[in-house]
C-alpha cells in the first residue's frame, strides 16, 4: 500500500481490515508506536475535524510532525503544469514542493479543494496528482479535487460501529446551501458504500447529477461487491425503507465556475433540508451521517441533527481511529522497505559478476 489517494484503490478486503482496525483503536487497543518517523501535513485550504485528527493521530503512532498552510501566511503558491513561464502569481512549482517535502518526511499528506472555476482542470485533480508523482514517499490525500478516502474510511467505520446490514439502502442525498461546494465528499461516500455492498441511491433534484465517471467507479464497485447504484429525483421513493441518509451539498456541474448562475439554478430548491418528514421515511432505526461542518436549518433540520437518528458526532471521531489505522499500515510498509532494500543489495554482493 503506497499512499492512498481513492478508497476504490484498496480492495473490498482491504478496506474491511482497516475499518476493523480503526474500531479496535476505538475501542482501546494500543496504536503501534513509530519514533523518527516523520509525517507532513500539507493543508492548502481549511480544516476543522481533518487538521484535528491528523494531529492527534500522528501523536498516538509516535510520528514526529511537519504541518504547512497555504495563504499568505503558509507556503508559496503552487503552479501545477508543467512547461509554464512562471512569470505569474505561483511562486513554486509542484515538482520542487513535492520533492522537498519528500525529502523531509517519511508520509505525507496533502488538503487541496477543488477550484471550482474550470471543470476540466478540476477533473484532472492537480495538486494531489503532482503530489503523487513527484513526492517519492506514499502520499495521503486529504480531500482533493475529486476524492476524500479518509472521511469515506471513517463513513465506513461508522456503519460497521452502528452495525448497519450491508445489503439496505443506503441514500445519499442532496442539499440546499448557499454557494456550490465540490463533488469529493459525494463522490467518495458514494463509491464507500457501493464498496461495501449496499443498495446505494443518490436522491438529487434535476442538474445536480455527479460526474459520469464517479459513477461509472461507484457502479465498478458496486458490481463486485453484490451492491447496486442508482439516481432518483423522487424523494418519497428513495427514502422508502433507507437504513442510511447521507446529506451532502454539490455543485451543479452545468454550471461549474459560473457562481451566478448556479445560485438561480438553486434557488428554488430550499426544501431540499433534511428533516424529521424525511427520516420518518426511512426504515425504523435508522441513521443520519454528514461529514460537517454543516448549515443548520439550511441541510438538516435541528430536530434530525440533534435527535436519535444523527450519528455526525461518532462519524467526527471516527476520522481519528480510521486515519489512525491507516498512517499505522503505511508506517509498517514504510519501515519495512529499507529492510528489503538491504536484503536486495546485499543479495546483489553475493551473487556470482
Amino acid at each position: 500500500m503506497n499512499g492512498l489517494y481513492h478508497l476504490g484503490e484498496l480492495a473490498g478486503g482491504e478496506v474491511e481490515a482497516l475499518a476493523a482496525r480503526a474500531l479496535a483503536l476505538r475501542a482501546g487497543a494500543p496504536a503501534r508506536r513509530f519514533e523518527g518517523l516523520a509525517l507532513g501535513l500539507l493543508f492548502l485550504n481549511p480544516s476543522l475535524r481533518t487538521q484535528a485528527s491528523f494531529q492527534r493521530a500522528a501523536g498516538r503512532l509516535g510520528f514526529d510532525l511537519v504541518q504547512l498552510a497555504g495563504g499568505a501566511q503558509g507556503v508559496w503558491g503552487l503552479e501545477t503544469r508543467d512547461g509554464q513561464v512562471m512569470d505569474g502569481a505561483a511562486a513554486e512549482h509542484v515538482r520542487e514542493a513535492a520533492g522537498v517535502l519528500g525529502r523531509y518526511v517519511d508520509l505525507l499528506a496533502v488538503r487541496a479543494f477543488a477550484g471550482s472555476r474550470d471543470l476540466a482542470e478540476d477533473l484532472r485533480d492537480p495538486v494531489l496528482q503532482g503530489f503523487r508523482t513527484h513526492a517519492g514517499v506514499p502520499v495521503v490525500n486529504m480531500e482533493s479535487a475529486l476524492w476524500h478516502p479518509c472521511q469515506a474510511l471513517a463513513d465506513r467505520v461508522t456503519l460497521e460501529q452502528h452495525a448497519v446490514p450491508a445489503p439496505t439502502r443506503f441514500v445519499l442525498t442532496w442539499a440546499w446551501h448557499p454557494k456550490p461546494l465540490p463533488h469529493a465528499v459525494p463522490n467518495s461516500t458514494l463509491c464507500m458504500a457501493a464498496q461495501r455492498g449496499m443498495e446505494c441511491v443518490v436522491l438529487r433534484p434535476p442538474g445536480f447529477a455527479l460526474h459520469a465517471d464517479a459513477l461509472a467507479e461507484a457502479h465498478r464497485l458496486a458490481a463486485a461487491s453484490g451492491g447496486s447504484v442508482r439516481e432518483s429525483e423522487d424523494r418519497a421513493e428513495a427514502l422508502a425503507g433507507a437504513t442510511v441518509v447521507y446529506a451532502k451539498s454539490w455543485g451543479s456541474l452545468a454550471h461549474w465556475g459560473d457562481a451566478d448562475a448556479e445560485a438561480r439554478h438553486r434557488a428554488p430548491l430550499r426544501d431540499w433540508c433534511v428533516g424529521s418528514d424525511w427520516m420518518a421515511r426511512a426504515a425504523p432505526g435508522a441513521r443520519f451521517l454528514h461529514c460537517l461542518p454543516v448549515r443548520r436549518n439550511v441541510v438538516v433540520s435541528d430536530a434530525v441533527l440533534d435527535g436519535p437518528a444523527s450519528v455526525v458526532l461518532d462519524q467526527a471521531e471516527n476520522r481519528l481511529h480510521a486515519q489512525t489505522a491507516l498512517l499505522e499500515r503505511l508506517a509498517v510498509a514504510v519501515t519495512a522497505r529499507p529492510a528489503a532494500t538491504a536484503a536486495k543489495a546485499a543479495a546483489a554482493m553475493e551473487s556470482p559478476a
